[in-house]
């Protein structure tokens, strides 16, 4: 079954789906290998993979190379994050077609402006574009589609801008109106509460999404009696991961003055080459090198 329609019969089924954060390949073949159901392609690891602010300043290509890379290194869905849609409506009509074509089972889009600042910046940008043009901007990603499967994702951010409840549930019933496959409802908040209000007095039958990165004691079975919860966004954690990973490792290497003590506690070179692909590229030059 293609990505487009794996992604699409799990949003349209009973239970939770889980996706994991990446920024590159590798990334995504570990999400594999631990047993998630896709991969988030991250505009903010993107972004700080690079050093840089999650703040529209890498382009639109420069992700879309990267999400092509990571469909082509495993076969579960990459649901790409497209932040505001690199423009207007024609822009996303653009942008979804090279996605797609990409490899992407699905995109999410978020109604900020543009430029945007990344959601959970304490004191950050946060204007919402008016309800109707962001509607006009789901519908033509919605209409840019070739593969009737692949997903359109409409993300309000309605509740970080501090907009309300009330909002946030009018905005995301005119995305799903305006044919969103999916609505992901985000929120700054420190506890579920607000999330799970939103879930309780959402009237439609279109999914809802959420990312509990501010909300992390919100867990899987405790989202799965939400119902109309599909899918769980881990939206950081891989590039929160590898940043405590680096930093302990090349302190410790520096401390060592050597790397004999930490040679030991990280993954061999062999576990490397497994996960490139090296006894596989070494079969095939057995059998087609001549």
């Amino acid at each position: 079954m293609k990505p487009t329609a794996t992604l699409r019969d799990k949003l349209n089924g009973q239970a939770l789906t889980t996706i994991i954060a990446a920024h590159n390949p590798l990334g995504a073949v570990l999400a594999a290998e631990a047993g998630f159901d896709g991969v988030w392609a991250s505009g903010f690891e993107f972004s700080a993979a690079h050093a840089l602010p999650d703040a529209s300043l890498l382009s639109m290509t420069q992700h879309l190379e990267n999400v092509r890379a990571m469909a082509s290194a495993t076969d579960i869905p990459i649901v790409a994050d497209i932040d505001t849609g690199y423009g207007n409506a024609i822009n996303v009509i653009h942008c979804v077609k090279h996605y797609e074509a990409a490899g992407a089972a699905a995109v999410v889009m978020e109604d900020k402006t543009f430029p945007k600042d990344t959601s959970l910046l304490e004191g950050g940008r946060q204007q919402l574009l008016r309800k109707e043009e962001f509607q006009g901007k789901v519908a033509a990603a919605v209409a840019a589609r070739d593969d009737p499967d692949f997903v359109v994702i409409a993300r309000t951010e309605a509740l970080i801008a501090s907009h309300g409840l009330d909002e946030a549930l009018d905005r995301g019933r005119a995305y799903a109106e305006a044919g969103a496959d999916g609505i992901l409802v985000h929120s700054k908040s420190s506890t579920p509460d607000e999330i799970v209000q939103y879930s309780r007095r959402w009237d439609r039958e279109t999914p809802l999404v959420i990312v509990p990165t501010a909300y992390p004691q919100l867990t899987e079975p405790e989202i799965e009696k939400l119902r109309n919860v599909r899918l769980v966004i881990y939206g950081n954690h891989g590039i929160r991961a590898i940043v405590t990973a680096l930093r302990e490792v090349f302190a410790r290497i520096r401390e060592d003055r050597g790397i004999a003590n930490v040679d030991e506690t990280i993954a061999s070179v062999r576990e490397v080459f497994d996960l490139q692909g090296v006894d596989t590229m070494k079969e095939n030059e057995r059998r087609y090198l001549r």
